[in-house]
């Protein structure tokens, strides 16, 4: 039997399998909560429009990392492929992002999430709302520390079912009475596009995570792309279905203003047990979400202080239980901290997308320009799936994470500059450690 320092991750999954992991780690209650926003912004005409878009988009992102995953499978995903094209401060920099601000940060977020949501439907005081998203949290880490096969079960299960509930909202569109739409209005200003885009990306972000399971699909070949693809296809379908279902069934007005949308939907088509299937998908979904979360997250910690000597005692992957054991530890505690902080502030949804937005569209832009990298620093590695019309998509890609970055600096709040000055923060702390190494 190996021991913790020796054991490495094993290809157990199959396709199918992975693409519903990959579908968990992107899908989300967020577009609910950010389906407000985006009507708010741009009205009906434009609303379905930048939906599609977003998936589109999203599709031509995952193809260069597709190549990437194929070609240089690793446990870090993304992380590897940056430290790999850029070196180490920039692949440390990455991993100490999605440890302190990306990844932990949208485990927070959920956890609020959920804990609204709950709290709304059993009139919950605040103290009890941060007890149920802490336990949440919590509950989540302790399952993925148990065993790989329980935390992968797990999330295909929640991810089935959260697909199955969106339907049904999907199906309650159908059966109200269409809403009536606003007469036509000017195109919105570029201004309003950047703000709805900054909230339909952070939906459909999370296609970037499946890369983690690169090391653990069975399929080297084509269990990447099966498994991306699929999912970011499927999802966009969800996202566009669901939307349209809220805009018919609501109407612009009632969408733009309304704090829970999918809930008013159902209520209006069944009733009380509408609203309480909403309240079980949000409650399901956002499970499904940390969970996901956390599965990503524990194997980029690992994989990063894996490359650190100062750090490498977190860099036990377990034998039997099959997972990164300290790693997932230290990601729980990290989150269990920003789900306390978040709640604390009183608007935990839009403090913690100020926070991770512009962080992410960095590393989005280091992680497209390190497929162009890697394709001119390693042009005889082999390369099962290849990025169609290279380097048009990674080129246009880096184009449109630069422009994002800048609006999440010109449009959201001071959360901004707080998860730049965290990045900083990690900066000068990887400096210290490469000094003592």
């Amino acid at each position: 039997m190996s021991s913790p320092d020796t054991a490495a991750p094993k290809r157990h999954l199959h396709s199918g399998h992975a693409m519903l992991l990959a579908l968990g780690m992107i899908m989300s209650t967020d577009t609910l909560k950010t389906a407000p926003t985006v009507a708010a912004s741009v009205g009906h005409w434009h609303f379905l429009g930048l939906w599609v878009l977003g998936g589109v988009v999203s599709l031509v992102g995952a193809l260069s990392y597709v190549e990437m995953a194929a070609a240089f499978p690793d446990a870090g995903g993304e992380y590897s492929f940056i430290r790999r094209a850029w070196g180490d401060r920039l692949g440390g920099l990455y991993a100490w992002s999605r440890f302190a601000i990306m990844h932990t940060g949208w485990v927070a977020l959920m956890a609020n999430l959920a804990a609204d949501h709950v709290g709304a439907a059993l009139a919950w005081g605040t103290g009890a709302k941060v007890c149920f998203a802490l336990a949440l949290v919590a509950g989540m880490t302790a399952l993925n520390v148990a065993h790989v096969r329980l935390g992968f079960l797990t999330q295909a299960l929640l991810v089935a079912a959260v697909a199955l509930g969106f339907a049904s909202v999907v199906g309650a569109g159908l059966v109200v009475s269409a809403a009536p739409m606003l007469p036509d209005a000017p195109p919105p200003a570029m201004g309003q596009v950047a703000v709805a885009m900054i909230y339909i990306f952070l939906a459909y972000g999370g296609w970037s995570d499946a890369a983690t399971l690169s090391a653990e699909v069975r399929s080297s070949r084509h269990g990447m792309a099966i498994a991306t693809i699929g999912s970011i296809s499927l999802l966009s379908a969800i996202y566009v279905g669901l939307n349209w279902a809220m805009m018919r069934g609501l109407g612009e007005v009632a969408l733009a203003t309304s704090s829970a949308p999918a809930a008013d939907l159902a209520g209006r088509a069944f009733g009380w047990a509408g609203e309480a299937l909403v309240v079980g998908v949000v409650g399901l979904s956002t499970v499904a979400s940390i969970n996901s979360t956390i599965i990503v997250c524990s194997r980029t910690t690992y994989a990063a202080t894996r490359d650190l000597p100062a750090l490498s005692r977190i860099a036990q992957w377990h034998p039997t239980r099959g997972t990164p054991t300290r790693a997932t530890l230290a990601v729980g505690a990290v989150s269990l901290l920003l789900t306390l902080l978040s709640a604390m502030t009183g608007s935990g949804f839009a403090a913690m997308v100020d926070y991770m937005t512009p962080v992410y569209w960095l590393f989005v832009a280091l992680g497209m320009a390190a497929a162009i990298r890697l394709r001119l620093t390693h042009p005889d590695q082999p390369r099962p799936i290849r990025t169609p019309l290279f380097p048009l998509f990674p080129l246009s890609f880096i184009a449109l994470a630069l422009y994002m970055l800048y609006a999440s600096f010109a449009h959201l709040g001071a959360g901004a500059l707080y998860g730049a000055g965290v990045m900083a923060v990690g900066g000068g702390f990887l400096a210290l450690l490469a000094r003592k190494d």
